[in-house]
This record gives C-alpha cells, sequence and structure tokens, in this order.
C-alpha cells in the first residue's frame, strides 16, 4: 500500500510539472479556437459624423498557419454605447469619449480602446491689425493666434498657434513661424495656417514707414557730395526723413545704419565722419529698408579748388549765375579764391565769365550766356583748376507735352513724356532732360531714376517744371516759371478674368443679359468688372444692345458666334449659341431610387417651337435640395447618404424636378427558424431580419412576399405566420427583393 501511494504521489507530481511547462493549448485538438486578435492592436480614433469604420477579427487555430475571419460570427459589445456602438464589427461613433470594444468567439476574447472626439470644422486666425505692416512694428503687433473648432466638444475652441503649419508665399518680405511674424521688406505675402486638413490664410502687405532718406550737414543743408582733405575735422551728417510727400521732416537717430564703402578712406559712426587717407568713399545711411548715400572725395591738402554752384549748368540766353572758387589751403580751413583765380570759357561767344574783384571776402563770378551752344568754364589758382560745362539754350515762350494722359498697372514703370520748348520762331527744342517733376501723391505714382512707377491704383498728377538750378533770380527767364502736367492713372494688373464656365444660349428674338465677370488681380483680391468690361461680338448671328441701363445680347439667326470682353490687360472668349424657342423639357426619368454610393444618368429632351427636338441633358445646371443626400454633377446623380432630395434645373427659363430616393442596400436577410415539425392544425410565426450596407438591421417579415410549395400540406399568411394543414412535407419560401429565405416544414 505504501508502494502505492508514492506512485500515486510521483505520478501527480509529473503531472503537474508537464502542465506547467506545456500551455493549455498544446493538448487542445486540431481545428480548436486558440486565440482571437483584431486587424489592428492599435487605439482607434473616430470623430462624430464619420462613416462608420469596419473593424475584423481572426481567429488563431490549432493545427493552422492561417487566420481566419470571424468578425461576422463573432459576439461584439460596448463599454460605453453613449459613446460608440458596435455591431458586426462597424463602429458608429456617438459622443465625444473614450470606450473598450470586446469581441468574443468560443470564448476567446480580444479588446481594443476607441476614442470618440469632435471634428475640427473650423481654423481661425486672430491678428492685431488687419494685414497691414510697416517695417519696424512692435512685437505685439506680429503675433497671429490660431485657434481650431471642435475636438472636446461641436463648439469648443483650441489654441493650435504652436501646433499649425505656418508658411509664407513670399519670404522674402515676410516669415512666420509658430503665429510669429518676422518682417523682412516691402510687398506683398500671403499667410497661411494648416492645422487637421484645415486650411486658413490671409494677405499681409508690408511697406516702408518713409518714403526716402536726406542727408544733411550741420547747416541743414542737403549733401549730394563732399571734398574734405587728410586732416580734416570728424564731420557730422544727420539723416533726415518725412512720413509721406507731405509730411513734416523728423530726425532719425535709433536703428539708421551707417556704413562706409573704403574704411581705410573713411569710416562713420553714428553720421560721424573721419578722414583717415586720401581716396574716395561712399557713406550710406540705411534705415528700415531706405538707403541714402554720399560721396567723399578725400584729397591732400592744398590740392582742392572748390566751386560754388558745382556740376554742369544750364541757361538760357540773358541768364547768368554767380560761382565763387574755394581753396582748401590748410587742414579744416578754406578761403575764397574767386578774386585771385583765373577764369575763361572755352567758348566766349556762348557764354563769358567776369570775376568780380570789389570784395575779396564775397568775390564771385559771373557767366552770362550768350549764344546757343555749350561752353566750359575754368577756374585756375596755384597751378590747380576745376572746370565744368554750361549750356546755353534759346529763349523759349511755353512747354508742351507729347502727351497729357498715361496709364499704367502697379509696380509697372514708364518712361517719362517728352517736353518740348517752343522757340521764337515756333519751332521746338527737346528740354526732357531740364524737367524736374514731382507727384501729388507718391504712393499712386513716384518718379524713380527717370521714370514713373506705379503705386497703388488711383489717379494723380504730376508736375513738371525746369529745373531752377543755381541762375541769379534777377536774370531769369520767364519760361522758368511755366510747368506742365501729366495726368497720370494707375491701375490694378489683372491675372484672369473669371466668366460662366457654360457656353451662352440665347433664344431668337429674345435679350439675354450679358454675363458677370471676376477680375483676380495680381494681389489675389477680386473684383467685378460686370459694369466696367468692354464687349465685341463676332458674326451676324446676334448683336449686342448696350446703353447706361443695361447690356444685353439679342439672338437674330441660328447659329454661334464669340463673344470677348476686355477689361484692363486681360481678355476673355465666350462660346455663344443662338437657337430656336424651347416649349417643352421631357426628363427621363421623373424619379430615381437609388442604393448608397450608386450613380445613374438623367436624359433630357427639349421640343422647340419648330416640332425638333434635341439633347439638352448636359446643359440644365442641376443642383440638389440636399448635398447631402444626393449630388448631381452635369447628366450623372451620384447617391451620398439615406433620404430625399428634389434636383431642379431649366433651360430657357423651362423648370425641371427629379424626384431622388436613398435607401441602403439589402445585403442579406435571415429567418429566425429553418426548420419546423407542426401537427396538422398548429401554427407558428417567423422573424425575417433584414441587414443592411450601413450596418443597421431591421424587421422585415410584414415585407416579405411569401409562397408555400404545398398548400395541402402547410400555408403561411403575409405575417409571417406558417400553418400545418395535413401531414407532409412543404417549403415556405420568403422574397424581398432579390434575396429570399426558406422554412422547411414537416407536418406529423
Amino acid at each position: 500500500m505504501t508502494v502505492y501511494r508514492k506512485m500515486t504521489k510521483t505520478l501527480l507530481i509529473m503531472i503537474l510539472l508537464v502542465a506547467a511547462a506545456f500551455p493549455v493549448n498544446v493538448f487542445a485538438a486540431n481545428g480548436d479556437t486558440i486565440s482571437i486578435e483584431f486587424d489592428s492592436s492599435a487605439k482607434v480614433e473616430l470623430t462624430v459624423g464619420q462613416s462608420p469604420k469596419q473593424l475584423k477579427v481572426y481567429a488563431n487555430v490549432e493545427g493552422s498557419a492561417s487566420k481566419r475571419d470571424v468578425t461576422a460570427a463573432a459576439t461584439w459589445t460596448s463599454s460605453k454605447n453613449e459613446v460608440v456602438t458596435v455591431l458586426n464589427g462597424q463602429l458608429r461613433p456617438v459622443d465625444t469619449g473614450t470606450a473598450m470594444i470586446t469581441a468574443t468567439y468560443n470564448n476567446a476574447v480580444a479588446s481594443v480602446e476607441v476614442s470618440v472626439t469632435y471634428p475640427f470644422k473650423e481654423l481661425k486666425l486672430k491678428r492685431s491689425t488687419e494685414g497691414n505692416y510697416k517695417l519696424g512694428d512692435k512685437d505685439e503687433l506680429l503675433q497671429i493666434t490660431a485657434t481650431a473648432i471642435g475636438g472636446a466638444s461641436a463648439t469648443s475652441e483650441k489654441d493650435v498657434t504652436k501646433d499649425a503649419e505656418w508658411s509664407s508665399s513670399n519670404t522674402g518680405v515676410l516669415t512666420v513661424a509658430a503665429g510669429k511674424i518676422t518682417l523682412v521688406g516691402e510687398g506683398k505675402a500671403t499667410i497661411t495656417a494648416k492645422y487637421k486638413g484645415l486650411t486658413e490664410t490671409f494677405k499681409a502687405v508690408v511697406e516702408l514707414p518713409y518714403s526716402a532718406i536726406v542727408l544733411k550737414d550741420k547747416n541743414g543743408t542737403a549733401v549730394k557730395e563732399m571734398e574734405m582733405l587728410v586732416g580734416d575735422s570728424p564731420v557730422q551728417l544727420t539723416a533726415k526723413t518725412k512720413t509721406g510727400s507731405e509730411g513734416q521732416e523728423i530726425t532719425l537717430s535709433d536703428g539708421v545704419e551707417w556704413s562706409s564703402s573704403s574704411e581705410s578712406v573713411a569710416t562713420v559712426k553714428n553720421g560721424e565722419i573721419t578722414i583717415l587717407a586720401v581716396g574716395k568713399a561712399v557713406i550710406t545711411a540705411s534705415y528700415l529698408g531706405v538707403t541714402k548715400s554720399v560721396d567723399v572725395y578725400v584729397r591732400a591738402p592744398y590740392e582742392a579748388l572748390l566751386l560754388t554752384p558745382s556740376g554742369d549748368q544750364s541757361l538760357f540766353l540773358g541768364e547768368s549765375l554767380n560761382v565763387t572758387a574755394e581753396m582748401r589751403n590748410a587742414v579744416n580751413s578754406t578761403s575764397n579764391e574767386t578774386a585771385s583765380a583765373t577764369w575763361t570759357s572755352d567758348n566766349i561767344m556762348n557764354a563769358t565769365v567776369t570775376a568780380n574783384k570789389a570784395d575779396a571776402g564775397n568775390a564771385f563770378a559771373t557767366v552770362t550766356g550768350k549764344a546757343v551752344g555749350t561752353s566750359i568754364i575754368k577756374a585756375d589758382y596755384l597751378g590747380i583748376s576745376k572746370s565744368f560745362k554750361v549750356t546755353v539754350l534759346p529763349t523759349l515762350t511755353e512747354l508742351k507735352l507729347d502727351k497729357t494722359e498715361l496709364e499704367l498697372y502697379t509696380a509697372d514703370s514708364v518712361s517719362l513724356p517728352k517736353v518740348n520748348g517752343t522757340k521764337y520762331d515756333a519751332s521746338k527744342l527737346d528740354i526732357s532732360e531740364e524737367i524736374e517733376w514731382t507727384s501729388a501723391n507718391e504712393d499712386i505714382a513716384s518718379i524713380k531714376d527717370g521714370k514713373i512707377t506705379g503705386g497703388k491704383a488711383g489717379t494723380v498728377v504730376l508736375t513738371g517744371k525746369i529745373k531752377s538750378g543755381s541762375v541769379s533770380p534777377a536774370s531769369a527767364s520767364a519760361i522758368r516759371s511755366k510747368t506742365v502736367q501729366l495726368n497720370v492713372t494707375v491701375q490694378n494688373k489683372v491675372l484672369v478674368l473669371l466668366g460662366p464656365d457654360m457656353p451662352l444660349n440665347v433664344v431668337i428674338g429674345e435679350e439675354l443679359k450679358l454675363p458677370a465677370v471676376q477680375a483676380v488681380l495680381e494681389n489675389g483680391d477680386e473684383l467685378d468688372v460686370s459694369d466696367s468690361i468692354k464687349w465685341e461680338l463676332s458674326g451676324s448671328n446676334a448683336v449686342l444692345k448696350q446703353t447706361a441701363a443695361s447690356k444685353t445680347i439679342k439672338g437674330l439667326l441660328k447659329g454661334t458666334a464669340s463673344l470677348k470682353g476686355t477689361y484692363s490687360n486681360k481678355t476673355i472668349t465666350i462660346p455663344v449659341t443662338i437657337e430656336q424657342k424651347v416649349v417643352k423639357l421631357v426628363v427621363e426619368p421623373a424619379a430615381l431610387d437609388m442604393n448608397i454610393k450608386a450613380s445613374k444618368s438623367i436624359k433630357v429632351t427639349g421640343y422647340f417651337s419648330n416640332g425638333k427636338s434635341a439633347n439638352f441633358s448636359s446643359a440644365m445646371n442641376w443642383e440638389s435640395s440636399n448635398p447631402a443626400v444626393a449630388s448631381v454633377n452635369k447628366t450623372s446623380v451620384k447617391a451620398l447618404a439615406e433620404g430625399t432630395t428634389i434636383l431642379s434645373g431649366s433651360y430657357q427659363g423651362i423648370q425641371a424636378t427629379v424626384k431622388i430616393n436613398v435607401v441602403p442596400k439589402l445585403l442579406k436577410i435571415t429567418v429566425s427558424e429553418n426548420r419546423l415539425s407542426l401537427a396538422p392544425g398548429a401554427g407558428k410565426g417567423v422573424v425575417v431580419t433584414a441587414l443592411y450596407d450601413t450596418g443597421q438591421t431591421a424587421v422585415v417579415t410584414g415585407s416579405m412576399v411569401w409562397t408555400s410549395s404545398k398548400t395541402s400540406v402547410a400555408k403561411v399568411n403575409a405575417s409571417g405566420v406558417i400553418t400545418a394543414v395535413s401531414k407532409g412535407n412543404a417549403s415556405i419560401k420568403g422574397k424581398l427583393g432579390t434575396k429570399t429565405v426558406t422554412v422547411s416544414v414537416s407536418v406529423k
């Protein structure tokens, strides 16, 4: 007995060791389910309102390396039906939250977490300005906040400024990152924010805060060039500007960047120029994108003779100008040597020069124009000379432009007009080079480098006047007080003209209003130009009728024509068909029953007043009263969701409608019992359930068409109740659409 007990104990220990070493499924029979798993173990994220999402579950079967799809056979449950429901693996989001979806098959269980949120439906951008910036703006004006609507609820707002993807259409104007704008230069750019498939943009315009910089010396005189000697004391320049063409002049200090093209010749710091060596240096002041430069010529002491005024001069006959000559005779020192200098003219027939030696301190030389032509006026002193050219012009009685009106587009440049002066003999003299132009509004048009440059759209007057120069006021010719005016119109440049997508159909004898046209400008803005566009019509089948009150096209003869519209720098061409009047439209079919995702075509036949017909299917411009149920594109209708909608269209004012009824597609029907055994006189009802492609189910027993193979054995009524009549076997068949179920009945 003791031996048997020891053997039993040993056997039990061995069984426990084997059970620990080998899982239960090792002993499972071939064909048994070991475990089940989803097609993906990742957390499922859904949004409220999206289409159902199908989960699939697969079984790992003993003895097989492949997995078996058991989605339809598994039992599905949701831990929170108020968040998400599940039917045959189809997940339908209900409300925001988190739930666990569990599938059970043959005692095997698998679960996956599902998170439901509301979709982000709108992205809003909040900014401090309307999109107009100036270089130098403070940081608080350059911050954009991006807010997404959705997520926790349909109306909740989430700050996604740091998570959004930001971009600029023109990084030479501005850049943007995490909602922070960095201004780079003058121009236009579109700022774009993207988040979760949503996009929002706005247009930004960056302007220079000032129109120009003027460099002035300590006396307040504008400096164009400077001549200095080695050893001269530092010279202070001040940068000044105006906020506009009529603005008050202000002094710039902080933020001005000064530079020298040759620091071995001259350096500059905060506008103070320090001379180092002989040579030339260009001193430049830069402020918020605007620059101004002055040439500095550095010479050795006692080698510079300076003439005032400097540079070439122009005089009319009889005019004169006073010139002084100063010698840089020591470091930081000049002396008036006009009286001591020798003055000459290389052509005294054209111009003479006479020095006034009465008062050496205030001495000056007078240059007088004597005849039309040019002369070189030179001053010599101690072996140093300085000269300039004098051009003597004939006496003029009036000024005239070769054009008084001029048009250009924004950002374009055109040459200044030619200006002619009228001489005593009535002949003309081109004096365009002698004219100095000013603009009444530099924001609309400005003069740069001898050209007119368009700014913003508008009309402005440019005024031209002969340069005053340094002519003595007492001798000034009367022509210098005269002016010419040029009217400049700046138009927005058009990228494209947008008109109707379809050709115009005009009925013979009737008038049709000319189409609306939108102009897309270069800056991205859109402008309705329907009233401003100029129309032309080809052929004689139709005629344009344009009055102050309306613009129409009237059909004359059957045929075709081409309608051409011109606005600014662009044209648009629209085909025109002139046809007989349609008296009746026939739509086939007049109503449609469709399944979700199905597509069908609509045919429309039109009958003319002369009895002939034509196909107008593509010309009806159909619109759906409920686009969420069904959409329409030309002749094709596509079902999108369960429900009803009315398609409405017209041709030549004749209305037509089509009723669309969209129902789910029936996938299958199942009966509660496939076999019945009844005694004669007994009855039993069966239930038929339908499954649709939307995942929905419905009891359709009463909608079935029921038949019995042997009514003498068993019969069935419209409610699905089967009644036994006499002994035998019969088949009861139910039909719904193309789907059928069968119940085998045995009567004993």
